[in-house]
């Protein structure tokens, strides 16, 4: 069959044209920043200030993972966290990424709590988020399967973002309580591990003893159980039931969606993230691991 000059000419326009985009799609491909094995420090901008945050992510990690968001307590860091509370060993035996985003001035906006960033307003639940998508950009991350937990200050920030977001499909508080207004959290798992005795975040409720963040804050929240009955409520949650072994007691209420909302109380516990006879970071990564969106 004869070519007419048109056909040749939009032959030719077309291969030109794939031509010219093969360059672009591989120069876009190559220039997506990698993330390596071990810990790396990055910043973004957010909200007009300059944030930083550390990923550790293991050698073991091959594909897209999961992804374990770590919130430092008051007066600690993303660095503290990383070194005390053991995650990143724990990355390593279940394959998973973790995220230690930094305070600024040490301290989270959770609401009433804590220090600076709450008196001055502060945006840390956006910024936690930003930290995820920053870090989905940087390898792959599975969506399903992306999780917050925090100490003290940052645990009441990680409730705080159960509140205002599902980009997270569990969460675990370490003494920690609801100090932001929450009529309705989104549906998610989650689990509270909080000590009976904790003298800074009372199991009962009501004001605790002075943190002395940028003025002596003191939280004043409601009982923990109480934070534990209105998660329940949300996630439309059967009634809990109840476990006693030696000094912990769990509450387990089986919920819509293959969600759980769950409490660990530690009798005679203080305001510290357990290690002993109840291991928080290896019974959370457990629980998170169960519960994917």
């Amino acid at each position: 069959m004869t070519r007419t000059p048109f056909r040749v000419a939009l032959v030719a326009v077309i291969v030109v044209g794939i031509l010219l985009a093969l360059p672009r799609f591989a120069s876009e491909s190559t220039a997506a920043p990698a993330l390596a094995a071990g810990t790396s420090t990055h910043s973004i901008d957010f909200d007009g200030r300059n944030r930083d945050f550390r990923v550790h992510r293991p050698a073991t990690v091959t594909s897209s993972a999961p992804l374990v968001v770590v919130l430092h307590g008051g007066f600690g860091s993303a660095r503290q966290a990383e070194l005390s509370y053991g995650w990143n060993q724990q990355a390593a035996a279940g394959r998973f990424i973790v995220a230690y985003p930094d305070a600024i001035r040490r301290s989270w906006n959770a609401g009433t709590c804590c220090g600076a960033a709450s008196s001055t307003n502060l945006d840390d639940a956006g910024f936690v988020e930003a930290v995820v998508h920053r870090i989905a950009a940087l390898t792959p991350i599975d969506s399903r399967r992306v999780y917050v937990t925090g100490m003290s200050n940052g645990a009441m920030l990680a409730l705080r973002i159960a509140c205002r977001t599902d980009t997270f499909a569990a969460i675990a508080p370490v003494a920690g309580t609801l100090v932001t207004s929450c009529p309705a959290p989104r549906p998610a798992s989650l689990l509270q591990i909080h000590g009976t005795a904790d003298p800074r975040v009372p199991y009962g409720g009501g004001p605790g003893q002075a943190i002395g963040l940028d003025g002596n804050a003191r939280v004043d929240g409601p009982a923990i159980p109480a934070v534990n009955a209105t998660f329940r409520a949300a996630n439309s949650c059967a009634p809990p039931r109840q476990t006693v072994i030696g000094p912990i007691t769990t509450s387990s209420a089986q919920c819509a969606g293959g969600r759980e909302v769950r409490l660990v109380s530690i009798a005679g516990g203080g305001h510290t993230w357990p290690t002993s006879p109840y291991n928080a970071t290896a019974q959370i990564w457990r629980f998170f691991a169960a519960h994917p969106r």
